[in-house]
């Protein structure tokens, strides 16, 4: 789980070109940026750049265009940074040919470009080698600071990689150091909270965490295929039926560190008018469904938190997108927010609704990455950190 690659430390860019890959898949709304995180953690690494006089050529996805398409420009990104930084940054036309090859000829130390949306190209998620070639082409070292996209295996991400000498930026060495303390070395005890819709998409996770944690919390949509587990009406609730079994395996052998919701709150709709009720986990009515843990549950679930050494959280309690369903996650929020332990909140859901109540200057770190904050908690090798210079 140790970060055994070499890093932007190991660097000296003075007078170099370095292409820089980023994670700059930022929230718009109207074109302009709602949430500049993923922004701003990049920074450490450009800055340290810039201060060795390096041309800083930064890469980035944005959305999921289908060929050019103007909304996915990086535009906006280009301004922010422009503010962030203090100085011009200017986007290319496009992330490779000739126009950027002239822009980053004319470039002089300490600059910094940022080339357009790389999945302009279809060629970027097919990990095509002559389009990573391209990409590569204007720079001599590469740095890949984009924890969110590496357990894609893209050219931007990974097949550059093999082309430049690669290295990590800040961000992915920031990441990897928390989360993988977590997992490897926790101060306990430690307290996992699980939500999100299915089981079958936490499965992974569930089996590398449970023989690690003091306690596993399960909320969310998730936690129905458990409550069928123990033979109770659920009503229209979430079901991953294919699961149930599983539960009922995890129940009978490791119940005694997995807490459930023992109270729900249901409703007939998912709405922001909705008329909710609260019931006992054992008694949703056949006619309704649970879309958030009930107040008792929250208590529960947030003295669990509260007396953590370590509280690694991924996924919503409820669909807390809309207001009557949303206090279970906020009291999981409240909680680490509150605690004293090692907070991380695992991207994605739950990044996003520390970033809502605004309490991640509250918790000790918030990742960057949805997926990829999955897939490293499961123990999978994330392809765009595997193709780094190994130490």
């Amino acid at each position: 789980m140790a970060l055994n690659k070499k890093t932007v430390r190991d660097i000296d860019a003075s007078g170099k070109c370095v292409l820089v890959r980023c994670d700059f898949n930022v929230p718009l709304e109207g074109g302009q940026i709602t949430d500049d995180r993923r922004i701003t953690e990049a920074l450490p690494t450009i800055k340290l750049l810039i201060s060795q006089g390096a041309i800083v050529i930064l890469a980035s996805h944005l959305g999921r265009p289908k060929g050019v398409t103007p909304e996915f420009t990086l535009a906006p990104v280009a301004a922010r940074l422009t503010e962030l930084l203090g100085k011009n940054v200017p986007l290319l036309p496009d992330c490779v040919g000739p126009e950027v090859t002239s822009a980053v000829s004319a470039a002089k130390p300490g600059d910094v470009l940022l080339l357009e949306n790389v999945r302009f190209h279809p060629e970027e998620e097919k990990n095509d080698p002559e389009f990573a070639k391209q990409l590569a082409s204007v720079a001599e070292l590469y740095v890949n600071d984009a924890f969110g996209t590496a357990h894609r295996a893209h050219a931007s991400t990974e097949g550059v990689a093999h082309i430049l000498p690669g290295y990590a930026g800040f961000l992915i060495e920031k990441e990897l150091q928390f989360l993988g303390q977590a997992v490897e070395n926790p101060k306990r005890p430690f307290v996992a909270i699980l939500g999100g819709s299915k089981v079958k998409d936490k499965i992974g996770v569930i089996d590398t965490l449970l023989p690690k944690v003091d306690k596993l919390i399960i909320g969310g949509g998730m936690a129905y295929t458990f409550l069928k587990a123990q033979g109770y009406e659920i009503g229209k609730s979430l079901l991953d039926a294919e699961r149930v079994d599983y539960a009922k395996k995890l129940l009978a052998e490791q119940g005694d560190k997995i807490l459930i919701p023992v109270d729900t709150v249901v409703a007939t709709e998912l709405s922001e008018t909705a008329e909710t009720q609260v019931v006992k986990s054992s008694e949703i009515p056949a006619e309704k469904m649970g879309a958030d843990i009930g107040t008792e549950t929250a208590k529960i679930f947030a003295e669990a938190v509260k007396t953590a050494g370590t509280a690694l959280w991924n996924g919503p309690m409820g669909v807390f997108e809309m207001t009557p369903f949303a206090n279970g996650t906020i009291a999981v929020a409240n909680a680490l927010a509150e605690s004293d332990a090692v907070s991380i909140v695992g991207g994605g859901d739950s990044a996003a609704a520390i970033e809502k109540y605004n309490l991640s200057d509250k918790v000790t770190h918030v990742s960057t990455g949805g997926g990829a904050s999955l897939e490293f908690l499961e123990g999978k090798e994330l392809p765009g950190i595997a193709a780094l210079q190994n130490k």
